[in-house]
């Protein structure tokens, strides 16, 4: 895998802007692997009322915003545009905790599983404690990327 040093910023990876960016760096990536760190902080999007950490259903998010970023970075790699996907779903999201803590920085890991033509994919996911390595999410994430997003989103039924 490359190092940190060699990526473009998250937001020129992830089609999403703030506030709603959630992660806050790529620190390695592969053919198939992408590990993007995201830190807990006081003012961290979804932070609990009390300041204990930012709900754990966050991390289908976390997970689906590195998938983006796996897919931004190869796109980027072929010369292509960043194009927006779509997350279709999850299968057995499973949190040891009920929150991420502030002051955590977490491992959010995606493992490409299947990428077909016809832009449907899935990946293994799972978010881990930066400084303990301690899993403390995990799931399967199915997501979908059309070719052309305009032609896509004029098909749709209204």
């Amino acid at each position: 895998m490359q190092t940190e040093k060699q990526f473009p910023q998250i937001a020129a990876l992830v089609p999403h802007a703030a506030p709603m960016l959630l992660l806050d760096r790529v620190i390695s990536v592969d053919a198939d692997k992408l590990c993007a760190q995201v830190a807990i902080v006081d003012d961290s999007l979804f932070l609990t009322g009390t300041g204990t950490g930012v709900g754990a259903w966050v991390g289908i998010e976390y997970m689906a915003q590195a998938i983006a970023a796996w897919a931004g970075y190869h796109a980027q790699q072929r010369g292509e545009a960043v194009r927006i996907g779509f997350l279709l779903g999850s299968r057995r999201y499973d949190a040891s905790v009920p929150y991420f803590a502030t002051g955590s920085t977490l491992h959010v890991e995606v493992e490409k599983l299947l990428q077909a033509d016809n832009g449907l994919g899935s990946f293994a996911c799972s978010i881990r404690d930066a400084d303990s390595q301690q899993q403390l999410a995990q799931a399967t994430i199915s997501v979908f990327q059309p070719h052309d997003t305009r032609e896509f989103l004029q098909e749709s039924p209204q």
